[in-house]
């Protein structure tokens, strides 16, 4: 096992054993007695708590942080701070003021918290030994919503010029982002990750995000890594559109069915990942998760699935 069976499953193919992938997240900072804030500002420290977890949860890949405000931040953007969770965007520029009013421009490796990332990636990359790094980016659609606030879902049907326009930055924004961890930190494997997707219908995925994730998606192909798409939610009415994007591989949420992820999957030769309930099982221990892990091991089966919460 190991990072070549994350890539495999990654990437649709079978796999002798499943492998697994825990989105440890702020947790690795739990677990070497550090909160959160402190955790995702300090590069050392980021690095210490990724290589323990990897190293405690036997884990076969892991993602370097689970913070979906980090390009946010990086353009100026204010952001609350929380010791046992990653920080939340709490100022949507675009509430009120056009694109160019706002004056936003797409954050580089230098800008923001990049150079800590990088550093700590760097880091993580050279100790990691035989285990993928992932890279989490905050997809189009996340982006959005954290530029523009909720009156972006209204905006994608009574104003989808402005929504268009939108996502098209964001694009941009998730483009350098999706670059910064595959060239810069050299992570093995780079993902979309969009925790409101599941709120949008079909139609509307299919205009705006997946034509938003093609800039990603064509830079982490072109450095040869692999990609994929990381969704909360019951996105059950999109599972199938999420593999018109390309991406290599779709992850889902414990309250999708398994079953029907593993057949659109295998439909289109993606990889999926899934499915151990992260609510029922592993925080509130209503679910034995013993138990729960066997079901979704069954279910996924060895051609393109890793083992990963929901």
């Amino acid at each position: 096992m190991g990072k070549q069976a994350v890539l495999d499953a990654y990437q649709g193919k079978y796999t002798p054993v499943v492998p697994w992938v825990p989105y440890v997240g702020v947790h690795a900072g739990y677990l070497i007695g550090e909160p959160a804030d402190k955790l995702l500002q300090d590069a050392d420290l980021l690095a210490k708590g990724v290589l323990n977890a990897a190293e405690r949860y036997n884990a076969d890949g892991i993602p370097l942080a689970f913070d979906l405000a980090i390009e946010a931040m990086s353009m100026g953007i204010e952001a609350k701070w929380f010791p046992d969770n990653p920080p939340t965007v709490i100022d949507h520029p675009l509430q009120h003021k056009t694109l160019a009013e706002a004056d936003l421009k797409v954050p580089g490796p230098q800008d923001g918290r990049w150079p800590l990332i990088i550093e700590a990636g760097k880091k993580v990359k050279e100790q990691i030994g035989d285990r993928a790094l992932i890279g989490l980016t905050c997809g189009p659609l996340t982006l959005a919503s954290h530029l523009r606030g909720a009156k972006f879902f209204t905006d994608m049907v009574k104003k989808p010029e402005l929504a268009a326009e939108i996502m098209e930055f964001a694009a941009l924004v998730t483009k350098e982002s999706a670059r910064i961890y595959a060239e810069e930190i050299g992570c093995d494997i780079v993902a979309l990750v969009e925790p409101v997707g599941s709120q949008v219908r079909p139609e509307t995925y299919d205009k705006f995000v997946i034509p938003a994730c093609q800039p990603a998606l064509e830079v982490i192909h072109g450095a040869d890594k692999v990609s994929a798409l990381y969704i909360c939610g019951d996105a059950t009415k999109i599972v199938e559109n999420m593999m018109y994007t390309g991406a290599h591989c779709v992850c889902v949420d414990e309250q999708l069915n398994m079953n029907y992820v593993r057949d659109c999957a295998l439909k289109y030769g993606r990889g999926f990942g899934g499915n151990l309930k992260l609510t029922l099982a592993l925080s509130l221990g209503l679910v034995d998760p013993r138990e729960d892990a066997i079901v979704s091991l069954a279910a996924g089966g060895k051609i393109g699935y890793t083992f990963s919460p929901g």
